[in-house]
Order: structure tokens, then C-alpha cells, then sequence
């Protein structure tokens, strides 16, 4: 990544959180989503192209690809996602969590053959999880505003700029500096993302008010993450997607 690239990175950073603090005065503790009709109307959209695209690829990487297959894809962008973890957990001053996830990155890299094989897990090793949406809240910034992103789905001005960060700073894909090795490898991350999130959403789908449905369940979630409780398994995750450029 050369000095251009970076001057543009920290540009859009800025920009972000700009508009990350403005939109938090927009929230409160009895209405989480003052901006409802604007995400819904995000949301009819991210909905319309998961249909139309997504889900249809997904489906079919599913239908070809051998089981075996597609555990080695998911274990290896699991791997690389460990890297923002180890950043978040030493930000936060989790040094033994950090510890565990350098180990677990540094074997199954190895040994693993680049994260292929999750050998951490395998010897009883355990995964966890932070992004720099968690390392705000952990320093006390409230989530602010609920917020649905064009294609990225259900965060939070906080979250929103979490993942910003995360993707242009922490992630490794975003550092490929090849374009259309990086873009082939996000490409390849958004269909193993949307097969992993499968069942998630055929479950949101089937709710009364799968909108609030989504919202509900999310903010919930990230609170609980924020606490260090466990992930809900009922939880409706983001894409979280490598996108740094």
C-alpha cells in the first residue's frame, strides 16, 4: 500500500467519523431508530438484491461445492478475521484473549495451511470476537443511531464506523495490493458470508415484521458483545465484509 493510498484511507476515516458524531445526537435511549423510514427503504433494497443475486449464488456455491470445501473457504476468512480480533482484544487491553487468539492465528496459519484447517479448534482452543465497534463501546460510546447500510445490512453510527476502520486499517485483505486479486478475494468472501448467513435470514424472513425483526435481534446482540457476554446463536449478524481498497 503506497502513501497515496493510505492519505486516501485516513480521508475516508475522517469522513466517517465526522458524520458518525453528527448522526449520534439523532438516537436516544427510547428510540434506537429515529431514522426507521430511510432503513427500511436501505432495507427493501439490501433485500431485493440478496434475491435477485445473492442468495441465488450462494445457493449455487452451496449446490457445487463439497462440504469439505466449503469449511476450508469459511475457516480460512475466519482466519484472517482473528487478525482484527488480535488488534481489537490488545486495544482493549484483553491481553490474554489476545494471547490465546496470536496463538490460534499463528497455528492454524502454519499448520493449518493458512486457516484452511481450523487446528486451534480441533485441540480444544477457543474463538472469540471483537471488531473496533466493540472496542468504542468497551470506552463507553454509546451505539447511537440503528442503521441499515446499502448492501452490508443491519449496524449502528458506532458499528458503522467500527467496520470502516476494521476493513481499510485492520483487515489483511484490504492491504492486497494487486486489485483484482483483492476484489476476486472479497468477491469470494461475500459468497462464502452470504452461505454461512443462510439460515439466519430464512429465519428473519419468516417473522411477522422481518425489519424489526432484524433490528431487535441485532441491537440486542451487539450489546450483549459489547458486555463480553456470549454471541446470541439467534443473533442477527452483519456481513462484515472485507471491502478496504
Amino acid at each position: 500500500m503506497n502513501h497515496f493510498d493510505m492519505t486516501k484511507h485516513i480521508s475516508k476515516f475522517l469522513v466517517a467519523i465526522l458524520v458518525t458524531f453528527v448522526m449520534f445526537g439523532c438516537a436516544s435511549q427510547q428510540n434506537k431508530d429515529p431514522l426507521e423510514g430511510l432503513n427500511r427503504t436501505v432495507y427493501k433494497f439490501n433485500d431485493v438484491v440478496d434475491k435477485v443475486a445473492l442468495k441465488p449464488v450462494a445457493q449455487g456455491y452451496q449446490a457445487i461445492t463439497p462440504t469439505p470445501i466449503q469449511t476450508g473457504v469459511n475457516n480460512f476468512f475466519k482466519n484472517i478475521r482473528d487478525v482484527v480480533t488480535l488488534v481489537n482484544e490488545l486495544f482493549q487491553f484483553k491481553f490474554k484473549q489476545a494471547a490465546n487468539t496470536t496463538g490460534r492465528v499463528a497455528l492454524n496459519t502454519t499448520v493449518g495451511v493458512l486457516g484452511i484447517f481450523d487446528v486451534h479448534s480441533k485441540a480444544g482452543g477457543a474463538r472469540t470476537k471483537e471488531d473496533f465497534g466493540q472496542t468504542l463501546g468497551y470506552y463507553g460510546i454509546d451505539s447511537g443511531a440503528y442503521l441499515v447500510l446499502p448492501l452490508l445490512g443491519p449496524s449502528s453510527t458506532r458499528d458503522g464506523i467500527g467496520f470502516a476502520t476494521d476493513a481499510f486499517f485492520f483487515d489483511p485483505i484490504g492491504y492486497i495490493n494487486d486489485d483484482t486479486t483483492r476484489w476476486a478475494t472479497i468477491a469470494v468472501a461475500v459468497i462464502d458470508k452470504r452461505a454461512d448467513l443462510m439460515d439466519d435470514i430464512d429465519i428473519r424472513d419468516k417473522s411477522f415484521d422481518p425489519y424489526a425483526y432484524m433490528r431487535d435481534s441485532y441491537l440486542q446482540n451487539r450489546e450483549n458483545l459489547v458486555k463480553d457476554g456470549v454471541e446470541d446463536p439467534n443473533g442477527v449478524r452483519p456481513y462484515t465484509l472485507p471491502l478496504g481498497n
